[in-house]
């Protein structure tokens, strides 16, 4: 019998072309518990520490604000995410 181990989805996070794709795949679940959490995972993935000072936010808030049970404020997100590098399209 093999045994499981966690997969941390971090390691797949190698560039930003895996990025784009692992945020695309977030925000087209329309959950914002999940987005918050997966903008956690690239954040974690960046270095939590960079954004930090990135935002003038502590990687305490942050990784409170984005573990899975975090609601992060609206300023927050786009604050990490201008950070991150990433940006959102408006579509009609």
């Amino acid at each position: 019998m093999s045994k499981l181990t966690p997969y941390d989805p971090i390691v797949a996070l190698v560039n930003d072309e895996a990025i784009s794709v692992f945020m695309a795949d977030a925000l087209e679940t329309g959950d914002a518990a999940y987005i918050a959490k997966a903008l956690g995972v690239v954040a974690r993935a960046k270095g939590m520490a960079q954004i930090a000072t990135e935002t003038g936010l502590s990687r305490e808030q942050l990784y409170r604000s984005f573990s899975e049970k975090g609601n992060p404020t609206l300023k927050t997100t786009l604050t990490v995410m201008k950070a991150l590098g990433i940006g959102l399209t408006v579509k009609r």
